[in-house]
């Protein structure tokens, strides 16, 4: 059965490659995704090395608040991330680079390509995030002597049955791993019926939330000057638009602005493409807007953020917070990372995505709003009692502490394995 795997992914690279080489998330690194890495692109050391993965940039920054304990637990240790995007590898290059100790591609999942990244990498543990379940990466890691984990650990339940008939034709790679942490106990439950074996499955929670109730920093005065934004100044931040949702949310504010002219809007996309498109908007409506990367010169009113890994930081910047991809059906984005900096977070109805998060933010310090009309009634009722925003946004980033914890679970969950044959560390 894995014998089937192996062919049928060199069969579907065959045909990918074209398209993997020239799409821009996927464009660069190609010698590090087929296994092989250049001089000093790897660290060096005695140190016992964790392995620990995550598809983009928004999976790399669930991983980090794991860093500080998982060095607490391995002394020594190497920590390497690998990515799949150009853009995650850019971020950890940037903005984790001080709390790591290498960043890499990840190699495709072909046998030879894995075996060679495994060989090169020599990890202790190789730690996966959330659903990159890729079957020859972790075989090659068992092989090598490695402890397999899964951190963050989710299975959608609409895809159950697909996981389930691919394990079958395959071979179930669950069952090679050593730990499975996942974030919920309904997780969990579908971990074990996909036949991870029960012992190793435990519920830790999720990582991410141990990241969002960061306090304030001095860049974040600078990311101030930045936008051209004054203290004391109104603002009201929507993080993560998609699509059709800006021409919504330029019309609200257009008429809260009536009543607050001092009022701010930064609105941060979700693709950073899409600024320019954005910018053009606000103007149409004959709205002054600026862009961060440019400074916001003349302190327009609209400033677009087009820059990448501020957008947790602006948050505290912020007034009152919108998220996107709500209004539309793309699911819709974290919420929490605004609660966690004790803002209150409106968002729209479609957050398929993420109804774990809606389940403990409603109520406490989130605001579910239907349309257009709803979202402009909740932010003028908001902006007229400061008390009121005050109290949720406390509410908010109480609920996201209550919630936090998952990393140092996961690290003592990972130091609790026992020591491999071939060099893992022990406890």
């Amino acid at each position: 059965m894995r014998l089937l795997y192996i062919v049928a992914t060199y069969v579907l690279f065959a045909l990918l490659f074209p398209v993997l080489c020239v799409h821009r998330k996927t464009r660069h690194g190609l010698m590090q995704r087929l296994g092989f890495y250049a001089p000093g692109a790897l660290p060096s050391g005695e140190g016992p090395l964790l392995w620990l993965h995550g598809a983009s940039a928004g999976d790399l920054l669930a991983l980090a608040p794991m860093f500080g304990p998982l060095r607490e637990r391995f002394p020594g240790c190497r920590i390497v991330l690998s990515t799949m995007t150009d853009s995650g590898h850019a971020m950890a290059r940037d903005r984790l680079a001080k709390q790591i100790d290498g960043v890499v591609y990840a190699p495709y999942d072909l046998w030879g390509a894995t075996r060679r990244a495994v060989r090169a990498l020599r990890p202790d543990i190789l730690v996966l995030e959330y659903t990159e379940v890729w079957p020859n990466l972790i075989r090659a890691a068992k092989q090598a002597g490695a402890r397999v984990v899964m951190t963050n650990g989710r299975f959608s339940p609409a895809n159950v049955g697909r996981y389930r008939t691919l394990f079958g034709l395959i071979g179930n790679p669950l069952e090679d791993m050593d730990l499975l942490l996942m974030r919920q106990d309904e997780e969990a439950g579908r971990a074990r019926l996909l036949g991870a074996p029960p012992e190793r499955v435990l519920t830790t929670g999720n990582t991410k939330f141990d990241a969002l109730a960061a306090g304030p920093a001095p860049e974040d005065e600078a990311l101030r000057g930045a936008l051209n934004l004054t203290s004391g100044q109104p603002v009201w931040i929507a993080g993560s638009t998609h699509e059709g949702e800006e021409e919504i949310l330029l019309q609200v504010y257009q008429r809260l602005r009536e009543r607050w002219p001092e009022l701010a809007l930064v609105i941060a996309p979700r693709y950073l493409n899409r600024a320019e498109r954005i910018l053009a908007l606000a103007k149409e409506r004959g709205l002054d807007a600026g862009l961060r990367s440019q400074g916001n010169p003349g302190r327009a009113a609209v400033v677009v953020m087009d820059s990448m890994g501020e957008l947790s930081r602006a948050y505290r910047l912020a007034t009152v917070v919108f998220v996107g991809g709500s209004f539309t059906k793309r699911g819709g984005q974290n919420i929490l990372e605004p609660a966690g900096q004790g803002r209150p977070v409106l968002f729209g109805p479609h957050m398929d995505n993420f109804r774990d998060s809606v389940a403990v933010l409603e109520g406490n310090g989130g605001i579910l709003v239907a349309d257009g009309e709803a979202l402009h009634a909740a932010l003028e009722e908001l902006l007229a009692n400061p008390e009121r925003l005050k109290s949720l946004g406390a509410r908010a980033e109480a609920t996201v502490r209550r919630i936090s914890g998952a990393s140092e679970r996961n690290a003592e969950a990972m130091a609790a394995l026992p020591r491999r044959e071939q060099g893992v560390v022990r406890a």
